[in-house]
């Protein structure tokens, strides 16, 4: 399969990374277009793909064509290749706010792949969340999964409106993940625990929950009252959460980000 990057940053190069590791594609199938020199000059070296500063360049012989800009610069990206893919080509865009409307207009098509990937992608450990037009042909769905799945775990959803939720829960979720290992780390620092022995405390904490909650089956609620002995520790500690309205919060940020994946898409 030959892939085509319209835009080598840092979900670019994560998928790039993640096709080769996964032996999707090969580094001589692969091409990156980049307006930036010293870019280009990196992936070329780090992976061994061919680069370009031209986007029909790049997506003139490829199978797949992905858009990886962001979506300020995305306008352009579209007028260079508008009118220019073919029916056998399938495009993927992973920009945020960019909708397969403002996709279909920019290039003059109606097959159209949408995904929103997020930052564990980098490791192979992410998670995408991704629909199609009607007009998508089963091989460009299919070459979607093995790109997407590359990165990690890939749900395909047949209503656009998903994706603005995705975007507001897995991301920007890694965000309030990360705030949360500092704050804890942080917070260990205070009482007393030495910096690296309490990074290493929380992270592996933080690791064995999710997978404790992935393997028992059991909801998330009875995973916490196992832990939380009657006048115990974590009781008390639970109780300082609720207090401060954590739940409220964490909902409120979920929303706020939904509400702004709405207006970059212009609703």
């Amino acid at each position: 399969m030959r892939i085509a990057f319209i835009g080598g940053g840092n979900m670019g190069e994560a998928m790039i990374r993640c096709l080769i590791e996964k032996d999707v594609a090969r580094t001589t199938g692969i091409i990156a277009a980049d307006v930036a020199e010293a870019r280009r000059s990196y992936l070329k070296k780090q992976y061994g793909i061919a680069t370009t500063s031209i986007n029909r360049k790049a997506a003139e012989k490829a199978d797949v064509i992905v858009l990886a800009v962001k979506p300020n610069v995305m306008p352009e990206a579209l007028a260079d290749l508008r009118g220019q893919t073919t029916a056998d080509q399938t495009v993927l865009s992973i920009a945020a706010g960019v909708t397969l409307a403002k996709l279909r207009q920019g290039l003059d098509r109606e097959a159209l792949v949408r995904a929103m990937p997020n930052t564990p992608a980098q490791i192979g450990e992410g998670v995408t969340v991704w629909t199609a037009t009607a007009e998508a042909t089963e091989a460009d769905r299919e070459r979607a999964r093995d790109i997407l799945g590359a990165m990690g775990k890939q749900t395909f959803v047949a209503d656009e409106k998903y994706i603005d939720m995705a975007t507001a829960v897995s991301g920007s979720g890694p965000g309030y993940v990360f705030l949360i290992i500092e704050s804890l780390v942080d917070a260990a620092v205070r009482i007393g625990l030495p910096r690296d022995m309490a990074l290493e405390l929380v992270m592996a904490t933080m690791s064995g929950s999710v997978h404790l909650a992935q393997k028992s089956g059991k909801h998330p609620a009875e995973l916490r009252n196992m832990v939380t002995s009657p006048g115990g520790t974590t009781a008390e500690g639970l109780h300082e959460l609720e207090e401060g309205r954590l739940r409220a919060l964490l909902a409120r940020a979920i929303i706020a980000g939904y509400e702004k994946a709405r207006a970059l898409r212009g609703e």
